[in-house]
């Protein structure tokens, strides 16, 4: 049995979806790298926002808009308190992890010349690809692959092989949302450091499971996205080094970016607002802060501790199916089990599950080069967070037994 401190059922009412049924049945829901469910005390301030001090923000002097105002900014200092950022005009309200690395990309293009190298792993998402794909064709810089083995785990002596003069940046994620790898992003921080790169982590999939230290990392730009860590979606951060900040030009133009316009000319706000234009996800960031609120009242390492077990749990149960294979079995992991069974297509797996109440996902999880290193055409993925239980895993072992006994 899993052993934890944590309230399960008491957290789980916090959760209404979790009451529902699916095809008549009790919803277990695990897909949560896809994104998280929302508990009530976010619901209630999304509701709060919109019934009681709907405005826009920084730009009027009334009421409304000062309550508004103050409720969004001290959402983003809760933001540099959770991550530890040294100011918080180093937290960048996006609409999420893609935006804030398009964010980056896009800065990126004036300060790369041809021949300049750009090292990505082999475990990213498709958002933490196609936009440095883009930047390369832009300025004829390089995109170089950090290698992956079976396990799922980089190769770190070829990372160091790859690293040169040339090397300008590197990115990786925290942890893959395919594979469920915990990467060893301090010692790829440090070595990209060594040769004078910056380096960004996507931290959209680490976030929900550990508190990254960002001060202690000395990373360059971190990501992340609300709607993985129990927040609405349509938010996220960019936290970047006030000195890179500083250094990227504006990603788009238009109101609350500007410092004086003119037809002649014009200049641009201080950080964060610098890179904010128009009017924001208001009540989103307000309820990414109420979500950080939630996720620290129970504890980040209780919620930690308490995944750990689970997911061993799964990993136990779900290798005593014969026939079925696990994608991604690094010494050190988090959240995600994929896996396909013999002879069975992953979609098939996924559909039956659904008839079951069960919610995974199934494909390629927009990690296309992690199918194709595997040669496979996708994985069934289960994720999980710290509502699910020991009990749900065991209806989703009854559930693929049943699956595999209906397609083989």
């Amino acid at each position: 049995m899993i052993q934890t401190k944590l309230d399960i059922q008491k957290i789980r009412k916090d959760f209404p979806i979790l009451s529902r049924e699916v095809n008549g049945r009790p919803l277990v829901y695990l897909d949560n790298a896809a994104t998280s469910q929302t508990p009530q005390q976010v619901i209630d301030s999304i509701v709060s926002y919109y019934h009681g001090y709907n405005a826009n923000i920084h730009r009027g002097v009334h009421t409304l808009s000062q309550e508004a105002t103050d409720a969004y900014e001290i959402a983003r200092e809760k933001i540099q308190k959770h991550f530890n950022i040294a100011k918080s005009h180093e937290v960048i309200f996006t609409s999420g992890t893609t935006h804030s690395i398009n964010l980056v990309a896009n800065g990126f293009t004036s300060l790369l010349k041809e021949g300049d190298e750009i090292l990505v792993s082999a475990m990213e998402h498709h958002s933490n690809i196609v936009p440095w794909q883009m930047l390369c064709e832009r300025t004829g810089a390089v995109l170089k692959v950090i290698p992956m083995d079976h396990k799922g785990e980089l190769e770190m002596d070829a990372f160091r092989a790859l690293l040169s003069e040339q090397t300008r940046m590197v990115f990786c994620n925290h942890v893959s949302n395919a594979l469920g790898t915990i990467n060893p992003i301090e010692e790829i921080i440090s070595a990209a450091h060594a040769v004078g790169a910056a380096v960004l982590i996507d931290g959209a999939q680490a976030a929900p499971h550990m508190k990254a230290d960002l001060q202690e990392l000395d990373v360059d730009f971190y990501t992340v996205s609300a709607h993985k860590m129990c927040g609405p979606t349509g938010v996220g951060i960019l936290y970047g080094k006030e000195e890179w900040l500083t250094k990227l030009p504006p990603y788009q133009g238009g109101g609350e970016m500007i410092a004086e316009v003119t037809f002649e000319k014009t200049t641009y706000a201080d950080l964060p607002h610098k890179f904010e234009a128009g009017t924001p996800n208001i009540c989103g960031g307000i309820a990414f802060g109420t979500a950080l609120d939630y996720l620290n009242e129970i504890g980040m390492e209780a919620i930690a501790n308490y995944e750990d077990n689970l997911i061993s749990y799964a990993t136990e149960q779900l290798l005593a199916i014969e026939g079925l294979k696990i994608y991604g079995t690094a010494d050190n992991k988090t959240s995600v089990i994929s896996f396909n069974i013999e002879g069975i297509h992953p979609y098939d797996i996924g559909t039956i599950l659904d008839k079951l109440g069960i919610a995974v996902r199934t494909g390629h999880h927009c990690a296309q080069p992690i199918m194709d290193f595997y040669k496979i055409p996708g994985t069934v993925r289960a994720s999980f967070s710290f509502y699910n239980t020991e009990e749900e895993i065991d209806v989703l072992v009854e559930g693929v037994k049943k699956a595999k006994q209906m397609l083989a």
